[in-house]
């Protein structure tokens, strides 16, 4: 997840402001209307390139968290079958170390929707961009 967010956030600063450069000279230059459409929805997509697949990789974060939990558990469980409820601490502790990924999981997903959303918001707003340009050229 945090590969594809740095791919999109190097994408942001180096390669879509000369794709969008490129695009609008050669817009320009295009008499056709179909062609300038064609090449300003072509930058759309490569905008909008990994979002869908970072927003899934961020659900599966808790998700994949609380299996963690559910194998940890699964442990203390297992203690306990073996020692009975004579030591606190150590059900304490594989309590503890059980809820561990989910703390985890949760972490990275907060970090990594903070991420989605400053690059999403910047997303659309270069996609209305896109279109006022459009619509100049149309004039």
């Amino acid at each position: 997840m945090f590969t594809l967010i740095l791919e999109r956030f190097s994408y942001r600063f180096w390669t879509y402001p000369q794709q969008k450069k490129q695009v609008l000279s050669d817009m320009s230059l295009e008499s056709s209307f179909a062609k300038r459409i064609s090449r300003l929805c072509d930058l759309d997509l490569a905008l909008n390139g990994q979002f869908q697949m970072i927003k899934n990789l961020i659900m599966l974060c808790p998700l994949i968290g609380l299996l963690g939990t559910v194998t940890g558990m699964i442990q203390v469980f297992d203690s306990l079958a073996l020692y009975g409820t004579g030591n606190p601490r150590m059900m304490a502790a594989g309590v503890a170390s059980a809820t561990f990924p989910t703390m985890t999981g949760m972490a990275v997903a907060v970090a990594g929707l903070l991420f989605y959303n400053r690059l999403s918001r910047w997303s659309e707003s270069e996609r209305n961009n896109l279109r006022l340009a459009l619509n100049e050229g149309a004039c």
